[in-house]
């Protein structure tokens, strides 16, 4: 489906691998929140990295910590990234790194099954290029240590965290994207991984946001979701529904006349 320099994303937050085989070629590559959404536990996980590779789109686990066993899981997978809330310094950035890549740059165990099955046991030597390390930045001291974070070794891009962002400068999360605070802190991580060659990712759900991440040379924009679909959808259907059922109400409630109807 690419055919422009800015990878577009898919967020999945239901535990779901049908939604996957349905509409996941539709993008560049699918973001798997088992953060904050229900894809909990491995065999969840697992099903819907394989989904992923089903319609042939790279799968972003976003695990639930900073927990070496978690990034390990979901890399043994076949995650093609991993994307870490809540990286604060470049101290835990440096233990991400040896969570995520093998020796010599990192410390990640060897002989995950999916990976040795698929493409044999030397799969490890080129793992540190295949596979990224994203770190999300969402706190006002987060962005202070932003350059030391995407300078690192191992760490493959920066992810703005927008709401957690807001929240920590005492700003009330908004719906449009559109906050100052976000803009300045776009632009300095824009300036911290342009240079480096690092991945800049954001989400970019509303035309505001959507704007804001291009305008700061985002590589990878989160540009729709499962959630987002099927409420707007089931909003509509429902509407359009209500709509016809009025309309026939109001002519059957009009007066006879003497003309045919039919």
């Amino acid at each position: 489906m690419k055919n422009h320099p800015i990878e577009l994303g898919l967020c999945i937050m239901y535990p779901s691998p049908g939604v996957i085989e349905r509409i996941g070629n539709d993008w560049d590559w699918i973001w798997l929140d088992g953060q904050h959404g229900q894809i909990a536990g491995y065999d969840n996980m697992l099903g819907m990295v394989r989904a992923c590779h089903s319609v042939g789109v790279p799968a972003f686990v976003r695990v639930p910590g900073h927990e070496a066993s978690w990034i390990g899981l979901a890399l043994d997978a076949g995650a093609s990234a991993v994307i870490v809330p809540q990286v604060e310094t470049a101290e835990q950035a440096a233990f991400l790194v040896g969570a995520a890549k093998f020796p010599p740059t990192g410390n990640r165990s060897f002989g995950g099954r999916r990976p040795i099955d698929l493409q044999g046991r030397g799969y490890y030597a080129k793992a540190n290029d295949s596979t990224k390390l994203i770190c999300q930045i969402e706190s006002p001291h987060a962005l202070k240590n932003a350059g030391e974070i995407a300078a690192m070794e191992g760490v493959d891009g920066l992810f703005l965290g927008s709401d957690d962002y807001l929240l920590r400068s005492g700003v009330e999360i908004a719906q449009s994207g559109g906050d100052p605070q976000l803009a300045e802190a776009m632009s300095a991580l824009s300036k911290v991984c342009g240079p480096l060659g690092k991945s800049l990712v954001g989400v970019g759900a509303s035309s505001a946001s959507f704007s804001l991440c291009i305008e700061n040379g985002a590589t990878h924009v989160v540009a729709g979701g499962d959630v987002g679909f099927l409420a707007s959808g089931s909003k509509a259907a429902a509407q359009n529904a209500r709509l016809a059922l009025d309309a026939r109400e109001s002519k059957s409630a009009a007066p006879a006349s003497s003309a045919t109807l039919y």
